[in-house]
């Protein structure tokens, strides 16, 4: 659209400002000063320097593009809500934690690990995906004589800082805190005492009072440092919430509304929908909605919005990496402008810690491509041009910019396939379905791979090693030949088979020594696939992932895994897994296309599984496994919108094995979200056995199994690969038995909870062995147990 054509309001001009910003730094300085300080290469001094240069280079970049407000808070050292817990003194008691004194950084990372570089190790608290991201956080933990203790520290010294920061540069920007608010808190956390999901949510809700006391202290010490206005995120708003909960809304924000704060109240990842009214209506100074995935909030937001409250527009996509189309922003705000004058903010959908750090250091990629993306730096700078196109400066450029980039990306060649299009026409109904149920599936694979009760097995990957990641990186820069790289990473495979062996392992897996990562090192090999060289995102702690960006349809020109699971099982008599990633999982965890359905995106994938897994199996490969972590994750927010999308979703994971004989075994794996709810759609897929991780929640997973019988197998994951801690061989044995009571033995597996590629050989050899021994002893029990019954019924 003209910029001449604004028709600007008079009543002042709109603000920009984001709701948070990548906190890991553009090189992943976090994730090595951490790395560091927890292998004790550094010291806690040197860490927290790391992380103050981070903050700086954070708010320098926010200040630069005249962003009205500076977001802080917005940096943990691990975790977001775990920064809240520290806040509020939430310490489990097994830390040994004094009640009332400030939570330090060796307590902090030990709730997250369970081991940090003082303290005792315990087991570490619970870990779980952020609404429907990719994002883990730390589960709070409370009890039932909770007592909330306010420490701020950090948070103040971070807001002072910043306000330095301003000053020295000559800024009018204000300091915005952000806190994740008391119900988001409380809702994401955990009671152990409670037995029903109602009976939860009631007994939190009890801690409400207590909580919002120290909210207001809190709040209180924000606004002595000259503070105006506070960001409080409520994403819950935008979820499926009962009277009580909307109650509890209203007296939470009428007793914060005592704070002498302006508080913009703020919700992401969907429509608020009926909660919109209840928003809109809280004694808050402010609201902010997800413009993207809440468009349909932005009809009816005017009508139920009071004249002196601001409204933020989030339309500049925090979770995505394409480019905005600011004509078509522009034209959404304008009459929001018109109406609202001063009183309209323009920001980010959600924090931008879901999207890489800065595109321009980005030279791999093609033109093309690199044209259409926008990263977190790149988004500041559209929600600045943004805001000074509706306060009428010249922006001409910059959007003449972003209409022409749109505009050869929707007439790109290389976005559409018809040979793909073609395959997706002639998906049926028949391609979802095994030749047979499982029962008489599990005759034929009990047959060809006669496998002991408690059968033990990984999850996939192996420890990747220095050397490992040295010839990967080599061979990529063209410094190593593909003789020598294919060598060093056979030599991996033997040590992963030879360990496996000599430990006792049933069905054994290759390694993953290859792999990069297991979306990327599929996704290189995919038509339609695009990868960036810096493109980091946090997914958790110090751990990165790098989302591939699926920019065209996407089909498979040649086998992706057959040679080197091939090789692995030439190397030994037992079983090699082939190990695939989902189509759910390479879509979510990927940045995905907008201008068509995720649907059709994950039956693309599906079909170029499915030529992958008939290879497998043709190649003689008799266990296949095909991870979908993402299953849970894609979920919509919104239970009505829950049954279509796990329709498709679950039919892609079909598509994707169901074309394999009775006699091949498929496996999948999941990890890190609440499965409860959904467990009758994972039996659904059908799969013959299914990995899970219980162990960091002690197998709370099994009470889906008190009104659901699962009719496959099952291997509920007995050891927390993402804590260094190595767990003994009794508990491993005792989750195991838990398990039992709700699951036939003849249906049990015995695995760790996940892969195993972030930890180092000594820990895995011994955590495995240690597994081993107990589904050793299990057997052991089993056979004198049924001896004892023969001899007695003789």
């Amino acid at each position: 659209m003209s910029i001449s054509n604004l028709k600007v309001a008079q009543a002042g001009k709109a603000k920009g400002h984001v709701l948070g910003f990548p906190r890991m730094g553009a090189n992943r300085q976090l994730k090595w000063a951490l790395e560091d300080y927890w292998s004790q290469a550094i010291t806690q001094s040197q860490l927290i320097e790391e992380g103050q240069n981070i903050k700086r280079h954070n708010w320098t970049a926010q200040i630069e593009q005249d962003l009205d407000f500076i977001t802080v808070g917005d940096f943990a050292w691990y975790d977001h809500v775990l920064n809240m817990s520290s806040y509020f003194g939430v310490v489990p008691k097994r830390f040994d934690h004094k009640q009332g004194a400030p939570v330090d950084l060796d307590t902090y990372f030990r709730i997250a690990r369970g081991r940090s570089v003082k303290g005792k190790d315990a087991p570490a608290s619970d870990m779980t995906k952020w609404f429907d991201t990719n994002y883990h956080y730390i589960v709070p933990e409370f009890s039932q004589d909770q007592h909330f203790h306010v420490n701020g520290a950090s948070l103040i010294q971070e807001i002072k800082s910043a306000q330095a920061l301003i000053q020295s540069s000559h800024h009018d920007s204000k300091v915005k805190p952000v806190l994740i608010g008391p119900l988001t808190y409380l809702w994401l956390g955990k009671l152990s005492s409670t037995d029903t999901e109602s009976e939860a949510a009631e007994a939190k809700l009890q801690l409400l009072p207590q909580l919002l006391d120290a909210y207001g202290i809190l709040l209180k010490e924000i606004s002595e440092q000259g503070v105006e206005w506070i960001q409080i995120d409520e994403p819950i708003l935008s979820l499926d919430l009962n009277t009580q909960w909307k109650s509890a809304f209203e007296r939470a924000y009428h007793q914060l509304n005592k704070a002498p704060l302006n508080v913009l109240l703020a919700s992401y990842f969907g429509p608020l929908n009926e909660n919109l009214s209840l928003a809109c209506s809280l004694p808050v100074a402010g609201i902010h909605l997800d413009g993207v995935t809440g468009k349909h909030d932005l009809v009816s937001v005017l009508d139920k919005l009071p004249s002196y409250k601001v409204l933020s527009l989030g339309l500049v996509n925090g979770r995505n990496v394409w480019r905005n189309n600011l004509s078509e922003s522009l034209n959404v705000l304008q009459p929001f402008y018109q109406t609202l004058g001063e009183r309209l903010w323009v920001g980010s959908s959600c924090s931008l810690l879901h999207s890489p750090v800065d595109l321009e250091s980005e030279d791999s990629l093609s033109a093309d491509l690199k044209v259409s993306l926008s990263f977190a730096k790149q988004k500041l700078r559209e929600v600045s041009v943004l805001t000074r196109a509706l306060n009428a400066e010249d922006v001409t450029e910059q959007i003449a910019d972003s209409d022409g980039a749109i505009l050869k990306r929707a007439q790109s060649s290389h976005v559409h396939n018809a040979a793909v299009k073609t395959k997706l026409s002639e998906v049926s109904d028949d391609l979802f379905k095994r030749h047979s149920p499982y029962v008489q599936r599990s005759l034929a694979q009990n047959a060809a791979l006669n496998l002991p009760l408690y059968p033990t097995t990984t999850i996939g990957s192996f420890p990747q090693t220095q050397d490992i990641r040295s010839a990967r990186r080599k061979y990529k820069k063209g410094e190593l030949s593909k003789v020598l790289y294919e060598s060093t990473m056979e030599l991996s495979i033997q040590q992963a088979i030879k360990e496996q062996e000599q430990i006792g392992l049933d069905v054994l897996v290759h390694g993953e020594a290859e792999r990069n990562d297991m979306v990327e090192y599929f996704g290189e090999q995919l038509s339609g696939y695009g990868f960036t060289q810096f493109g980091w995102v946090q997914s958790y702690g110090s751990r990165c992932v790098k989302p591939p960006i699926i920019f065209g349809d996407v089909s498979r020109p040649k086998p992706m895994t057959v040679n080197w699971i091939q090789y692995a099982q030439s190397l030994t008599e037992k079983p090699v897994k082939g190990m695939l990633t989902g189509p759910i999982t390479m879509l979510c965890w990927s940045f995905a296309r907008e201008d068509i359905s995720l649907k059709e995106q994950a039956f693309q994938i599906a079909l170029a599984l499915r030529e992958e897994v008939t290879d497998l199996e043709n190649a003689g490969i008799s266990v296949i496994q095909v991870d979908e972590p993402a299953l849970r994750e894609g979920l919509p927010l919104r239970k009505s919108d829950w049954q279509a999308y796990l329709d498709w979703a679950v039919n892609a994971f079909k598509l994707s094995v169901s074309v394999v004989q009775d006699t091949t075994q498929i496996h999948t794996h999941m990890c890190y979200s609440e499965f409860n709810d959904i467990i009758a759609s994972i039996a659904d897929l059908d799969a013959d056995v299914i990995t899970i991780e219980t162990s960091r929640s002690n197998m709370e997973l099994l009470n889906a199994f008190k009104a659901f019988d699962y009719p496959n197998e099952i291997g509920p994951g007995v050891y927390d690969i993402h804590s260094p801690i190595v767990p003994s061989q009794s508990w491993m044995q005792g989750l195991i038995e838990k398990a039992a009571q709700r699951i036939p033995a003849d249906r049990l597996w015995v695995n760790p909870d996940c892969g195993l590629k972030t930890r180092a050989w000594p820990e895995t050899r011994e955590a495995l062995t240690l597994m081993v021994n107990a589904a050793q002893a299990l057997r052991l029990g089993a056979s004198n147990e049924n001896k004892h019954t023969a001899f007695e019924t003789a």
